[in-house]
Parts: structure tokens; C-alpha cells; sequence
């Protein structure tokens, strides 16, 4: 079976500043570019079978420079929708709640265009696209590659493990890295995880 490959997007200033940036639509930093062309590297030898983006522009831009071509784009690979919590940082939100997890506790409505999102939501989508490329992967026609967002690859990653979507937060994904989904004895494996060539 071919292997599926987990691409973040490089750096945007709302990453860098640990702000939740879930469909806020923000470009790449000059450091996030570097990042994104410093996988090109990685997929020179490969010949991916299927490349699907979030159609975020910093998920589009990073494929692009990392050498991809985009078979389509994906809504299912949006980031988290965080609700009333966008463009919020963890320590902000823990002024007044404390204990707050993501995985755990979601976020608040936000307006018509931040609904938010909890856990399960998030995994029916990673599940929509696990779905997708099963039938490329499981040919052996070629890895797949997805060109996503941090929290979004996270719950994508365990619930092809058979996780539930919560368990996520076991796998901290960086910005501008290569994650490898594998089998191994027709089981579902991570293989490589936070790879820069």
C-alpha cells in the first residue's frame, strides 16, 4: 500500500504568535515561504498519485512552493473552525478559563462565519477525506499527499489510526513539515512525523 504524507503549511504570522487560525484566510510569513520551499527536496523523488490542499491560501501557497501540483482542493481540509475563539491565544483563553483544552472543552459559537467546531465535527471531515484517498492508496497507484493545517492533520492522523478525533492532540504537527501515514502488516502506522528534508 502507498503511503500518505501530511504537509502543514509554513509559518503565518498568526502561527508564530500562537493566535488560533482556523478560516481566517492569512498569508504565509517570509519564513513560512522559506519553509514551504524548503521541502521541494522531499517530493523530487516522488511521484504523488493525488495532492488535495485545504483551499486556504497558506495551504495553497505552501504546496505550490514545496513543487506540488494540486490535483483539487478540499473544504474537508479547512482547519478547525474555532468559533468565538479565532485569531485567540491559548494563554488569552486561559485567563478566564483556566483549564481550557481544545480537544477537551471546543470553543464558543463565534459570528455567521466562525460557527465553531468540536472534536467529532473535525473527525467527520478527516474521515470525508481518509475516505477519498483510500482508493488510491489502497491500489498502490502512488502516496497521496495533503497540503492542511496543524489541528486538522492532527485529528486526520488519529482517526486513521482508529483514535477518536480527541486524540489528536498526541500528535503536535509543526509548521512547514512532512508527516508520513503508513501500513505496516496491513495495519495502520505513522511512520515519520515533524520530517524536514
Amino acid at each position: 500500500m502507498s503511503d500518505l504524507l501530511l504537509v502543514r503549511h509554513g509559518e503565518t504570522e498568526w502561527s508564530a504568535t500562537g493566535r488560533h487560525t482556523g478560516h481566517t484566510d492569512v498569508p504565509l510569513t517570509a519564513d513560512g515561504a522559506d519553509q514551504a520551499v524548503s521541502l521541494a527536496p522531499y517530493f523530487l523523488e516522488r511521484q504523488p498519485a493525488l495532492v488535495l490542499t485545504s483551499p486556504l491560501r497558506r495551504a495553497v501557497a505552501t504546496a505550490r512552493l514545496a513543487g506540488l501540483t494540486a490535483d483539487d482542493t478540499d473544504p474537508d481540509l479547512c482547519e478547525w473552525d474555532y468559533g468565538g475563539y479565532e485569531g485567540v491565544t491559548t494563554e488569552e483563553i486561559r485567563r478566564t478559563r483556566p483549564d481550557w483544552s481544545l480537544w477537551r472543552d471546543g470553543v464558543p459559537p463565534g459570528d455567521a462565519g466562525h460557527p465553531g467546531e468540536n472534536a467529532a465535527e473535525v473527525g467527520a471531515r478527516a474521515d470525508r477525506v481518509l475516505a477519498r484517498v483510500a482508493p488510491v492508496l489502497g491500489a498502490d497507484r502512488g502516496d497521496a499527499v495533503l497540503v492542511a493545517h496543524g489541528h486538522l492533520l492532527r485529528v486526520l492522523t488519529a482517526r486513521y489510526l482508529g483514535l477518536p478525533p480527541e486524540d489528536g492532540r498526541l500528535f503536535l504537527l509543526r509548521t512547514g513539515t512532512v508527516g508520513m501515514l503508513s501500513t505496516e502488516h496491513g495495519l495502520p502506522v505513522l511512520s515519520a512525523w515533524n520530517t524536514r528534508p
